[in-house]
């Protein structure tokens, strides 16, 4: 039990972290920062790169467009950052559904598991605008987690012995083949199906 002298104020025992000026003000720094990429890859998702100028940025951030030039230089570091941004993003939340697989109990469960987190993301507008705006596949980074996951189903006999980034690589494919051909002519895809046809088809070709 600690005891309180009368020369100890009241409270003192019990100290209260109070925030710094500095410390607010690089808080605030970084959640403007936060908002300033946020609306940039709105601006660029909605214009495109070469239709998309830094005061519609500012106007969407709610800050001025000196502030925006004060964060990031110019208009190419803009859509350089926005973009990686995003792309982390969707790269984490993609690695989290792949961890699914780690123990799986029923593999038929959680194949549909992690297919449906894969396609719901894949197939999102964030994710659809990222592919758009960079050019990319948007699956080429997952493949080594996915395959590191099946590789360790390969070797518990859980799926049969294969080439286990072939394996990632088909299964990606699986998914997102049918929804892009479907996404252009249907205006809701159901995913469920796309998913289902997808795990069916894979455990025939490398189930254990």
């Amino acid at each position: 039990m600690s005891h309180r002298t009368a020369a100890t104020p009241i409270g003192a025992e019990y100290p209260v972290e109070v925030s710094s000026p500095r410390r607010t003000a690089a808080r605030g720094r970084i959640d403007k920062r936060a908002a300033i990429l946020d609306a940039a890859f709105t601006v660029f998702a909605r214009r495109g790169y070469d239709q998309a100028c830094v005061q519609e940025i500012a106007d969407e951030a709610g800050v001025a467009k000196p502030t925006v030039y004060n964060h990031l230089t110019d208009k190419e570091t803009l859509f350089h950052h926005a973009t990686e941004t995003v792309a982390e993003a969707v790269r984490t939340e993609s690695l989290a559904v792949v961890e699914r697989l780690r123990e799986p109990g029923d593999l038929h469960v959680a194949l549909a598991e992690v297919g449906i987190g894969l396609l719901r993301i894949y197939a999102d507008d964030r994710s659809r605008a990222l592919r758009r705006l960079t050019g990319s596949a948007g699956c080429a980074w997952i493949d080594e987690a996915l395959a590191d996951r099946f590789a360790r189903l390969c070797l518990a006999g859980r799926l049969r012995q294969c080439d286990p980034a072939v394996a990632a690589e088909q299964f990606l494919a699986l998914l997102t083949g049918p929804w892009e051909g479907r996404s252009r002519q249907e205006s809701t895809v159901d995913l469920q199906a796309i998913v289902a046809a997808a795990v069916d088809t894979f455990l025939r070709a490398f189930g254990g």
